[in-house]
């Protein structure tokens, strides 16, 4: 995924110019977000996090690196909304203490799924081609824990092409819960089509137990159009 996402970033680097020959009549750098739509591709490194639960169970994430996208609107130069998605599939440890006390706590090591969906307002100071922003929204996060919450069942069917099939899928104990965030950071407007911004966020998801917070540094590349 990783090769992809720096992949599609050289990709997006090298059509700017023709983007840019394309919408010159807009605006020059200076003042070219007023009125348009923008689209990124992002990577977000997201912190390790530290969680007592009740009981004396507890919940350690490692640190993981994500990817996402972003698409937006620009109000004007200065104002912008958007949606942005962001997946990361952190290891974690979960130290499960039973409340009776003859049943041994219990320790699973797994992969975690978070898939978060967040609608974003960001204010750039500035509105030149080089700014800081502060950024701020909500959403929701779906925590998958990759664990079986029930046995796999089994369908079989017949296919006129590849003849008998069989797929076995199963359901995992997960949650989706409300979210929000908030950050600050830097834009470049490389020309009139290519942005790269560079940004500090933390988000907050509301759990049974209280909250999470991640603290993520996120990188992004995208065009305006």
């Amino acid at each position: 995924m990783l090769k992809r996402l720096i992949l599609l970033l050289v990709l997006i680097t090298l059509s700017s110019s023709v983007f840019a020959q394309r919408f010159n009549k807009k605006a020059d750098t200076y003042g070219s977000r007023d009125s348009r739509f923008e689209a990124s591709i992002l990577l977000s490194s997201q912190g390790s996090v530290s969680k007592d639960l009740e009981g004396g169970s507890s919940l350690d994430i490692d640190s993981k690196t994500g990817w996402g996208i972003t698409l937006g609107w620009n109000w004007n130069s200065k104002f912008n909304t958007a949606y942005k998605l962001t997946v990361t599939n952190p290891d974690y440890t979960a130290l499960i203490v039973p409340e009776d006390p003859e049943i041994e706590p219990q320790t699973l090591n797994y992969d975690m799924s978070k898939v978060s969906h967040q609608f974003n307002a960001t204010y750039n100071f500035l509105d030149k081609s080089f700014t800081p922003f502060v950024q701020a929204g909500l959403g929701v996060t779906t925590l998958d824990s990759n664990v079986p919450d029930s046995p796999p069942t089994t369908g079989c069917w017949w296919d006129p092409w590849w003849g008998y099939i069989c797929s076995t899928t199963w359901s995992t104990y997960k949650t989706t819960k409300f979210s929000y965030n908030a950050g600050v950071g830097l834009r470049w407007d490389v020309n009139n089509a290519l942005y790269f911004r560079g940004s500090y966020n933390k988000e907050w998801i509301s759990v049974d137990s209280g909250s999470l917070s991640f603290n993520t540094f996120t990188l992004e590349a995208g065009l305006m159009f």
